[in-house]
């Protein structure tokens, strides 16, 4: 069983599973009941994006520092105990359920989702 870090929208691998949208807004222009045949997510889960002060942090992160200053403000964010008890618990179900968590940005390594993983991972989480 394991969780897996995906772009929101793109296909879905056979053993997926549920896709969680850790973002903070929905798809613009997508009925609802569409978000989940579109390949966008089955349940929308922003309690692990980023705030909106951190999520303008890394879009506008073009240096290897404002990218490390996103960074380290979202794992703080992370730190909290809401968040970090959601952490916990994705990390607990990835080891008895295949399941999927994501965002829209197109690079992963420009995304919050990059931190997401290695969260994750510190957590015992088996991430593909």
């Amino acid at each position: 069983m394991t969780v897996r870090i995906v772009r929101l929208g793109s296909a879905r691998h056979p053993d997926e599973g549920t896709r969680i949208g850790t973002v903070r807004r929905p798809p613009r222009g997508v009925p609802k009941s569409e978000f989940a045949s579109q390949n966008w997510y089955d349940v929308w889960f922003p309690n692990l994006a980023p705030t909106p002060e951190t999520m303008k942090l890394g879009q506008e992160a073009d240096t290897p520092a404002k990218w490390a200053a996103f960074g380290k403000k979202y794992r703080a964010e992370m730190a909290t105990p809401d968040a970090s008890h959601a952490l916990e618990l994705l990390a607990a179900l990835s080891k008895t359920s295949n399941f999927s968590v994501g965002c829209y940005c197109e690079d992963e390594q420009h995304c919050h989702r990059s931190f997401l993983r290695v969260l994750l991972q510190e957590r015992g989480a088996d991430v593909l």
